[in-house]
């Protein structure tokens, strides 16, 4: 069974979507907090993090390395060391992840991506986030992400998902 489930979404005034999913990983928080925190962490699932300052009010800028490299900018606006990492950037919006350890060996993250967007936004970033939280238990397994080979394949299989199941 895959750790990663399918994410939910809810309409929240106007154009604005709240996004969640929930991945139950096979690892401890320990390995997960530096995937989600740290250049290189980032770097094996998400994207590159040209700047990352770790801290409350830090500076934000990722470049997404699948597809056009789409870059953006922030700040850190929420950060509880090994528990919670928020990120808000353009076009992006809120990006937050919540750790829960269960037991020694297994992490529990809950993730809201908030943004604004049209329909096709929120299908195309359900589908884009479910991949990118395969990568992640792929990158804690010990393959990161092999962005120069990366194709749209699964996330194009993902948003068909999406778009047959998942209502707003």
């Amino acid at each position: 069974m895959s750790p990663v489930s399918h994410g939910t979404s809810e309409r929240r005034d106007g154009d604005t979507w709240r996004l969640h999913f929930a991945p139950h990983l096979a690892h401890a928080y320990e390995a997960v907090w530096p995937a989600l925190t740290t250049a290189d962490g980032l770097r094996g699932w998400l994207a590159e993090a040209e700047v990352l300052e770790r801290h409350l009010g830090g500076a934000v800028a990722l470049r997404w390395l699948n597809g056009p490299g789409t870059a953006v900018t922030g700040h850190v606006t929420a950060w509880d060391v090994e528990r919670v990492a928020e990120y808000t950037v353009t076009e992006h919006g809120r990006i937050r992840f919540h750790l829960e350890p269960l037991g020694t060996d297994s992490t529990l993250i809950r993730f809201l991506n908030e943004r604004h967007g049209s329909e096709a936004d929120r299908l195309d970033c359900l589908a884009g986030w479910h991949e990118h939280f395969l990568l992640l238990e792929s990158y804690l397994s010990g393959t990161p992400a092999d962005w120069p080979a990366w194709t749209d394949t699964r996330w194009s299989t993902l948003r068909a998902q999406y778009a047959a199941h998942a209502p707003a």
